[in-house]
């Protein structure tokens, strides 16, 4: 994004008021600067540069030694970065924070003459200490509700601390669009984070921790805030906060079926009690295995009567599902914490205003397990999200699924629509906008990727080792249950298949023909318009108008695919 140059002169006079934490460089090139002898002395400078900050300094990038704006190409800012996080580990510190400006009129063609292009100006903050080294303490929790019933405000209300003013002002801190805000429903998934101090908050289920101390953020929105709650915990928890509106629930499927959660939160709101979106919701979180646990949301909001009458009304519902509810008001946290799985559903009395019963998630969510991890050691990572950063390129967002990743590790993404994998580098990894050295299974992180553009990734495709050579899948064979259907699904039924991160329209050829309402067997399930990769037991669910199922992959028929492409 282009900022006017007195911005910028603004950003880099308040970097000089820090005296010699401070250091001005045009350009780093890994041919010149990490070369013998030149390396060592600037690693040197770097460490002098930190330690006159009192532990942080700030180098500014694309300008000259005076400080006068020069501006540099993006390939060149780019290995610009790549150098300073190798001089920085070099110098036991780490790359915390990079805030980029573009500038017009930078004269240096490619062949080194007088072409005009536009150049980036960059704030690089370096911090002391090695980049995070994240364990594996950490619960995804993915929430899921009708509209309107305070799924965002309670989980805004729980990463803050702060009551809601009655009007879902916590909700703010999750709804990232500006037409969400303005309208106050969520459309796409949102995340957010916080965290416990203490090994002792996590030692086991049966006996959480009377008194968790909690690591909050003031302010969501500043990714400082989330970042700090990433270093400073000894437990994180992240939230996966789905979307409530009917016309958004194939969001809502992504967000349950995609992610790699641990847990599942329903929110029920006592004004309003159960609805057909919060028993569909229900439904897809048991067919996707999930614990889970119940809020009964706006308790504030209604009489003791009437709290009393939807708890019965929740409790009714799990039971028609074949779950034993346990009321936390009754038999505690930890008993919450030690019987819930398959069979047990946790129900909380909750209010983000009066902050009723969010004391006693943080006990729960201080004290739970974490689920285990799949037996699969080699990484995996569907992509969920994509975006491009100035100066560091395509970055790839999504949920580890298996495995660890590290920068620098050599990976294949795809496949791309013919079928074929790309070849790409990891230049770093930030969860919630904190870099780390890796990432592991359950991590929500975003990757920076060299050797792919923005525009060539999609949704649901992944990442894995480059020395796999993963199949690409256009048919799989499958079990399927049908849950709802008007009638009867016959060969040729087209439902959308939700499969990891993907989402894509399919061809469903029922074994023998046809399967009724309530029915379970087999079908043969082909994506209509491109492969993707599909293995032995993974889960989806498939949906169409108001038929909805569930299936799990049995068997696949690898698509021979192109030779895997360098550039």
């Amino acid at each position: 994004m282009s900022a006017d140059r007195s911005a910028i002169r603004g950003a880099i006079e308040r970097g000089e008021q820090d005296g010699g934490a401070v250091e001005f460089k045009e350009r780093l090139s890994r041919e010149v600067h990490l070369a013998d002898g030149r390396m060592e002395s600037l690693v040197a400078q770097l460490r002098h540069r930190v330690l006159s900050g009192d532990g942080e300094a700030t180098y500014v990038l694309g300008v000259t030694d005076d400080g006068g704006l020069a501006g540099v190409p993006p390939e060149i800012f780019s290995e610009t970065m790549d150098v300073l996080s190798v001089l920085a580990e070099e110098a036991d510190a780490h790359i915390h924070d990079v805030d980029t400006w573009s500038v017009g009129d930078v004269r240096e063609g490619a062949d080194g003459g007088e072409s005009p292009t536009e150049g980036i100006v960059g704030l690089a903050t370096v911090r002391e200490g090695g980049v995070l080294e994240t364990d594996e303490d950490h619960l995804v929790v993915g929430t899921a509700g009708h509209v309107d019933h305070g799924k965002s405000t309670l989980v805004g209300s729980l990463v803050t601390g702060d009551a809601d003013d009655g009007d879902g002002a916590t909700r703010g801190f999750l709804d990232v669009q500006p037409h969400e805000v303005e309208r106050g429903l969520s459309a796409d998934l949102s995340y957010a984070v916080y965290g416990f101090e203490g090994d002792e908050n996590a030692e086991s289920a049966g006996d959480p921790v009377e008194d968790p101390v909690p690591v909050r953020m003031d302010n969501p929105h500043r990714k400082t805030d989330r970042a700090g709650v990433v270093e400073r915990a000894d437990r994180l928890v992240s939230f996966v906060d789905t979307v409530g509106h009917e016309p958004w629930l194939r969001t809502t499927i992504r967000g349950l079926v995609g992610q790699k959660l641990d847990y599942g939160l329903l929110v029920v709101a006592a004004d309003d009690g159960p609805t057909k979106t919060t028993r569909e919701h229900l439904g897809i979180l048991l067919a996707t295995e999930l614990p889970t646990v119940v809020a009964v949301t706006k308790t504030d909001a209604v009489s003791d009567e009437r709290v009393d009458a939807v708890e019965r009304e929740v409790e009714s519902m799990l039971r028609e599902v074949g779950r034993t509810p346990l009321p936390v008001e009754r038999h505690g946290v930890a008993a919450a914490a030690d019987e819930i799985g398959e069979s047990v559903v946790p129900v909380f009395r909750t209010s983000a205003v009066t902050r009723e019963g969010l004391d006693d998630l943080d006990r729960l969510f201080a004290a739970l397990p974490k689920r285990a991890t799949p037996e699969r050691a080699s990484f995996r990572m569907y992509i969920d999200r994509t975006y491009s950063v100035t100066g560091v390129g395509a970055v790839a967002s999504g949920t580890v699924n298996s495995g660890a990743v590290e920068a620098g590790d050599e990976l294949l993404c795809g496949p791309m629509p013919d079928g074929s994998f790309r070849e790409v580098e990891v230049r770093s990894i930030e969860m919630h906008y904190h870099r780390v050295d890796r990432a592991t299974a359950g991590r929500i992180v975003g990757i920076a990727l060299k050797g792919v553009d923005e525009a060539e990734l999609e949704r649901g495709m992944v990442l894995v080792p480059r020395e796999e050579n993963p199949p690409a899948v256009r048919e799989f064979e499958a079990e399927v249950m049908v849950l709802n259907h008007p009638t009867r699904i016959r060969d040729g039924y087209e439902p959308v298949v939700h499969l990891e991160t993907m989402s894509e329209a399919a061809e469903f050829s029922p074994e023998g023909g046809r399967l009724l309402p309530g029915d379970t067997g087999q079908a043969t399930v082909r994506f209509k318009f491109r492969p993707y990769l599909v293995e032995e037991g993974q889960r989806f669910v498939f949906r169409e108008g108001s038929s909805k199922g569930v299936g799990t992959v049995t068997s696949v028929t690898p698509r021979p695919s192109p030779a895997n492409a360098d550039d």
